[in-house]
């Protein structure tokens, strides 16, 4: 094959890997704005209880996709649905395919209502999840609870977590340490260390430095644009040329002799402190349902970051060893918890 073919067709695999790499916070979109709305519209209700606004209320969506994405609207009526929980029993025995239906618009909706409750800055109790995807489904509340969390760590890079062991209650837990627990801004809302996540993905892919225009050309596919306010992150182009530089998550610098200026975005060394290429690769691999190895080159240079980290952590250990009576060693950067400042 002719190099500038091979030129070509490298060219374009790395671009369909980086529009990959915003998949995830493509499609957490839609589970965002949908409790987003949720919470704005039950606000005035939180003392209400949670089982009557998101079982009785809400739609149901339609049989999950072996894929990323979340539908969550309904096809199904409330009467199709009630008419199959009434007849439950012999739907597990004689319809099992019905009944895993049914569980998955138990997990659509438990999901909505975590992150309702996340961005009103409420934990959630067992109690309420239980009312929220009622008591016939009680012994399917493990399976349940699994695979809303698989969708959100997938969606959003967050985990959750059992938090109090007075009375069982969750959150959602960012996976890096950005401020006010993954919404970086005081206040309420959204995480957005899945948005960061891509990001670091897409700067990986790209060969360790991604353009701006390639950054934006991949985000514009996923309705998201620079100086138009998100509702789920706010302006795009401030939190990744401001609040995420501030954060050093992000470099982001002018390109070498470039004229007129161009910019281009690399990893910060927060971000290499809280995460390496590995975890973003997985993440990645996990989000586009394939593996690591899929991704040869990808998945060789993150073999050889993660055997030279682990390099560094030896010589640091060693060196912590020896000098232990001369002082304390070097430390890695320390993640700001004081959310950011508008």
């Amino acid at each position: 094959m002719p190099h500038d073919q091979k030129r070509k067709l490298h060219s374009r695999k790395k671009r369909y890997q980086a529009r990959g790499a915003a998949q995830a916070y493509g499609d957490a979109e839609e589970i965002a704005e949908e409790a987003s709305e949720a919470a704005e519209e039950s606000s005035a209700k939180s003392q209400s209880q949670p089982g009557a606004e998101y079982s009785s209320n809400h739609r149901a969506p339609p049989k999950a996709k072996p894929s990323a994405k979340l539908i969550l609207s309904s096809s199904s009526s409330e009467s199709d649905e009630s008419s199959y929980e009434e007849s439950e029993p012999s739907i597990q025995k004689d319809r099992p395919f019905l009944h895993q239906d049914l569980i998955e618009r138990r997990v659509a909706i438990l999901l909505q209502y975590l992150l309702h409750n996340y961005n009103l800055k409420q934990l959630t109790t067992k109690e309420e999840m239980m009312k929220v995807i009622t008591k016939k489904y009680e012994k399917d509340f493990p399976e349940i609870l699994r695979k809303a969390s698989e969708k959100l760590e997938d969606a959003f890079a967050v985990e959750v977590r059992e938090v109090s062991s007075s009375q069982p209650s969750y959150d959602l837990i960012s996976k890096l340490k950005l401020p006010n627990n993954g919404r970086i801004r005081a206040g309420k809302g959204l995480p957005k260390t899945g948005f960061l996540m891509s990001i670091l993905g897409i700067i990986f892919i790209q060969g360790n430095s991604a353009s701006e225009e390639d950054i934006w050309k991949i985000l514009k596919k996923k309705r998201i644009y620079p100086g138009k306010k998100h509702r789920i992150f706010g302006e795009p182009r401030k939190l990744m040329t401001q609040y995420l530089v501030k954060l050093k998550y992000l470099e982001y610098r002018q390109v070498a002799h470039s004229d007129p200026p161009r910019y281009e975005f690399l990893w910060g060394p927060q971000a290499h402190a809280e995460t390496s290429k590995m975890k973003v690769l997985e993440y990645l691999a996990k989000i586009n349902k394939t593996t690591p190895h899929a991704i040869s080159a990808l998945y060789q240079e993150a073999l050889k970051d993660e055997k030279e980290r682990a390099e560094v952590r030896d010589e640091d250990n060693t060196d912590t060893t020896d000098q232990s009576t001369e002082g304390s060693p070097e430390k890695s950067p320390t993640a700001s918890t004081t959310p950011v400042d508008t």
